[in-house]
């Protein structure tokens, strides 16, 4: 683990408005299951849409997988890249996780967090493909999605894995179901920002246990 991210230990954890306009309480992660949600429409509180052309579509809906028994955050539509995030966050230093599932896909079969999120053409992107079994960082500027690290990882296709980007000021780490793939140093995007997923092309990923945080460094 990175020493920044062990200077997060013990440190006084930033307030993060909620999409209601209310705090979340100092030193807990947020965790979205998205059990509330009637099947069918986009988590209040989320804005989504795409990076480049496309007609993604976003939606709560039943998993499934089978085995999953509740909502799941599901992609089906097609774009450059989707990304759907949650409004009223805005954090530099942090976290993101999420479960995620791909289910289909001819073109692609990915899933992603997103944090650091401007707007729909710059933020950072960490990434799992199970077609090409890889796990990659990105940096999106300018619309344009620009590659930092590919490295290559076992990515199940139509099983659950647990995709993790932790940043502190420069430093970015990646990890994939609790195994760390990627460890260095980015400074070209450094200011706060929302946190969120993503897909890219035609997959079909289901998203589930979204959790974050924003942690102020020592």
């Amino acid at each position: 683990m990175l020493n920044t991210t062990k200077r997060w230990i013990g440190a006084t954890l930033l307030a993060v408005a909620n999409a209601d306009g209310a705090a979340q309480i100092p030193g807990a992660d947020t965790v979205e299951r998205f059990e509330s949600v009637s099947p069918g429409a986009v988590p209040t509180g989320w804005q989504c849409g795409v990076t480049g052309r496309g007609s993604p579509k976003w939606a709560v809906e039943r998993s499934a997988d089978g085995q999953t028994a509740g909502n799941v955050l599901r992609q089906t539509g097609s774009g450059d890249f989707p990304w759907c995030v949650k409004n009223g966050t805005a954090i530099a230093d942090g976290f993101v996780e999420v479960r995620l599932r791909p289910v289909a896909g001819r073109e692609d079969q990915a899933g992603g967090v997103v944090w650091r999120w401007q707007d729909a053409n710059n933020y950072y992107v960490a990434r799992a493909n199970a077609l090409e079994n890889n796990v990659s960082l990105y940096i999106t500027q300018g619309g344009r999605r620009i590659t930092i690290k590919y490295v290559d990882s076992s990515v199940p296709r139509g099983r659950w894995s647990t995709l993790r980007a932790e940043f502190s000021g420069r430093a970015i780490r990646v990890a994939l179901n609790g195994q760390t793939l990627i460890a260095l140093d980015d400074a070209r995007l450094p200011r706060a920002g929302k946190v969120g997923v993503w897909t890219k092309a035609d997959s079909v990923t289901e998203f589930d246990q979204f959790r974050f945080s924003s942690a102020a460094p020592k």
